[in-house]
């Protein structure tokens, strides 16, 4: 009993230690700092992508093509609360370049996750997911697959860096405004 309590503070030691060993990391620690909203606002988006999906899943309307449109809205709204959040916690060191930055970490890893569900869900879980849309929209399945699993991707990548480009023109700071006129 008393070696498992020795053994056990000295566990309770080491993550102490590496706890404060990494809190006080100096420059890796605001790197990751700066890096670790976006993530977070990334992964809270891809949640709601998916949500949304199985919701209209759900219904028997994630065939129609038209209802991802609404992708962009929700993508839009977590690239946009990224980047207003971001914002109000560099204050004074944000800037154009690391607001475009956090709003395309944002999307990106929100698209990346998004289209590993997609490919998941069609391949694995409803395994006549492609037939179906394939079905309604082409005549021909044979690499259908791999088209939609890229389209999906693209079409994730672009409205990120479209969106992203749009909202950051409400974020300018008058520093920015002001190097642009230098």
């Amino acid at each position: 009993m008393k070696e498992n309590s020795a053994s056990l503070t000295r566990f309770y030691m080491k993550i102490e230690l590496l706890s404060l060993f990494f809190a006080n990391a100096s420059p890796k620690n605001k790197k990751m700092k700066r890096i670790a909203l976006p993530i977070r606002f990334g992964i809270a988006t891809s949640g709601s992508l998916i949500a949304y999906f199985l919701v209209l899943s759900l219904f028997g309307l994630h065939t129609n093509v038209f209802f991802s449109l609404f992708n962009g809205v929700i993508t839009g709204f977590g690239i946009y609360e990224a980047i207003k959040y971001f914002r109000l916690q560099e204050k004074y060191n944000f800037n154009y370049g690391v607001g475009f930055k956090a709003g395309m970490v944002t999307g990106f890893v929100a698209t990346l996750i998004f289209t590993f569900f997609f490919a998941l869900y069609s391949t694995e879980i409803n395994t006549d997911f492609l037939k179906q849309l394939s079905t309604s929209w082409f005549n021909n399945f044979k690499n259908f697959e791999g088209i939609v699993f890229f389209t999906v991707a693209i079409m994730g990548f672009a409205t990120t860096l479209v969106l992203t480009l749009t909202f950051m023109q409400l974020f300018k700071t008058p520093r920015d405004l002001n190097k642009k006129s230098d």
